[in-house]
């Protein structure tokens, strides 16, 4: 981990911070609107490259655990997202929106941190990640067309030429990179290597921009934070128990169970809030309920990993 990594939520809290202050200044809000999407194509373009696609069969080597992972990230998780979206903002559609653009979403960087903190198994959950972004990328415009089209906010063009500009290009120019590189191992590394903090460094700079460019819309919108909390708690809390019984009922081992666990609760906003400012460019609750979303992911993240290692090491003797 990085000194970027360590240091995410200080650095997401600063950005907020540091936009709302440029914010108050006119002539910043104004530039910085223009240069929200393009630093999220940069931040997407980078964390795509980290992922070989190339090797999403190595995912099936452990076929239980990525059926089971499957089904509840790609099944379970968007019909949940959408019954807490249905119970907490039924009457609030841009943030119901959001907040299931949030929950759909399975990580794939920062939860690999999380299973290393709880002793799961880092290889197995890393063999996973090429197989998460491909599904969440493809099923990300249809999960929004299915379960927002009844709020009326959902244009079907917006939804999949943002998929396009914004998910699939990075996608294919990140493929692209690594293919390029694929011919010299060691070079490949050193300069993917180098690369680590950029995801990191973009979206913080993207989050500095959007905070500018709706600084007074914000700041009245504090409250949000409050209203996110019950819905977000519940879907983690949720997530966690099922993760651990799924592991009982299969008869996986304690680090597996903990890979199984923080697969289905680490969810992907970066990915998320990209296609959101493209798609809803009129609506700037919704990318704000993503940029919401981690400041409170990230603690309870750490929570949980460390339950699990307490309950794993009681569970031992």
């Amino acid at each position: 981990m990085n000194i970027l990594e360590k240091l995410y939520t200080l650095i997401i809290f600063v950005a907020v911070i540091a936009g709302l202050a440029a914010g108050q200044f006119a002539a910043l809000g104004r530039a910085a609107e223009y240069s929200i999407l393009p630093l999220m194509v940069c931040m997407l373009y980078f964390t795509f490259l980290h992922i070989p696609l190339s090797e999403i069969g190595h995912s099936f080597k452990n076929a239980a655990f990525t059926m089971t992972s499957l089904v509840l990230n790609f099944v379970w998780t968007p019909f949940f997202a959408w019954v807490l979206g249905a119970l907490f903002f039924s009457d609030q559609p841009a943030l119901y929106i959001g907040f299931f653009l949030l929950m759909v979403t399975p990580c794939t960087d920062w939860y690999l941190i999380f299973t290393g903190i709880a002793k799961g198994n880092v290889a197995l959950s890393a063999a996973i990640l090429p197989l998460n972004l491909v599904l969440q990328v493809l099923l990300l415009p249809v999960y929004l067309l299915i379960f927002g089209g009844g709020t009326g906010m959902v244009e079907v063009m917006a939804v999949l030429e943002g998929t396009v500009l914004i998910l699939l290009l990075p996608l294919a120019a990140a493929a692209l990179t690594r293919y390029f590189f694929k011919r010299s191992s060691r070079s490949q590394e050193r300069f993917f290597s180098k690369l680590n903090g950029m995801p990191i460094l973009f979206l913080s700079l993207a989050i500095f921009a959007m905070f500018a460019a709706q600084g007074e819309m914000l700041l009245n919108n504090v409250h949000l934070i409050l209203m996110m909390l019950p819905p977000i708690a519940l879907f983690f809390l949720s997530n966690f128990f099922i993760g651990q019984t799924a592991g009982r009922i299969f008869g996986f081992s304690n680090r597996e169970t903990a890979s199984l666990s923080l697969t289905i609760m680490a969810r992907n906003s970066p990915v998320a809030l990209a296609l959101a400012l493209a798609a809803f460019p009129d609506q700037p609750l919704i990318p704000l309920v993503l940029v919401i979303g981690p400041l409170l992911e990230l603690p309870i993240l750490a929570a949980a990993s460390s339950v699990m290692v307490y309950k794993n090491k009681h569970r031992s003797f």
